[in-house]
């Protein structure tokens, strides 16, 4: 058996997400805790108790950030003979699998992603930008008719074979929904304002760099399988530059899991609120085995690995 620990992005938080771990593991409300002291408010309460506050990007970010490694601490602690071959991430998930993978201080970790969010929530103002799930067909027609529209609109996640995430200027992605439409091809609109890993992200990638230059990077203990070019880093000037191109150029989801599997692994878990990757993973492979850790109880979907 070869293990891959897969981490969430963005999308996938809810209120209360992770909280039996916090009430029953010591390790994970000690990252809560750390969480807060870091940021200087209570991110716990947010997540726990403000549907509002958490769906802002700015406090989105560290709050998966914070539950996926509060997970991941108490896998870690319970399960010591689980290791994984490699560790990937969708987005803003990276930075949980360079947290498993020893790279960054969680402390660290935390201020990188909320300085992420505000830059990215900065880059372009509230209702200029938007993004757009295209469903059911693959990602060389979804670039098709992105090219059809006028303004930037561009393929941002290669998510699945069925499933590519489009992100530009709010206008030319909803010319591009209509136009999937009247081909009758599925075309959901998201929530969210921040056109992510589009070229109009490129701004807030270079005052992300200055952020990331001041903080100290060590080599991966566990190789991480970055977004930008689905290939396994260990080296840490190399990760944190795919971490500022990654702002900017495409996330590639699909790429990144059928490298893993092409080296052997078999059984994907993914640490966190959710299991979209999971379903992602699903539509990309056969015969894998795919584990979601997001409950206390999901622990025992662990047992005997």
């Amino acid at each position: 058996m070869a293990v891959a620990f897969v981490f969430p992005g963005q999308g996938s938080q809810y209120v209360g997400m992770g909280k039996d771990f916090y009430e029953n593991f010591a390790v994970a409300k000690d990252i809560f805790e750390r969480a807060n002291e870091v940021l200087g408010f209570d991110l716990k309460k947010i997540i726990f108790e403000d549907s509002n506050e958490l769906n802002r990007t700015v406090n989105t970010q560290p709050a998966i950030l914070t539950v996926s490694y509060a997970i991941y601490s108490v896998i870690k602690e319970n399960f010591p003979g689980l290791k994984p071959q490699f560790v990937a991430g969708h987005s803003l998930g990276e930075y949980s699998a360079l947290l498993a993978a020893n790279v960054l201080t969680f402390e660290d970790a935390v201020k990188l992603v909320r300085k992420r969010a505000e830059y990215m929530q900065g880059a372009v103002p509230e209702g200029k930008g938007g993004m757009a799930a295209i469903i059911g067909i693959p990602p060389e027609e979804v670039k098709k008719l992105c090219e059809e529209v006028d303004g930037t609109v561009e393929a941002v996640n290669f998510n699945s074979p069925i499933q590519t995430v489009v992100a530009g200027e709010a206008e030319a992605v909803k010319k591009l929904v209509r136009l999937a439409k009247s081909r009758k091809i599925k075309a959901i609109p998201l929530k969210v304002s921040v056109p992510s890993h589009s070229s109009l992200m490129r701004e807030a990638a270079e005052k992300f760099k200055e952020e990331l230059s001041k903080v100290p990077f060590k080599d991966a203990e566990t190789p991480v399988v970055q977004n930008y070019d689905a290939k396994p880093h260990i080296k840490a000037e190399e990760i944190k530059e795919n971490l500022y191109l990654q702002l900017f150029n495409p996330v590639l989801w699909v790429d990144s899991v059928k490298f893993m599997a092409s080296q052997g692994v078999d059984t994907f878990i993914e640490v966190g609120p959710k299991n979209v990757l999971s379903k992602l993973i699903d539509q990309t492979l056969e015969g894998v085995k795919i584990i979601n850790v997001e409950k206390v109880q999901d622990l025992e979907k662990l047992k005997g690995l």
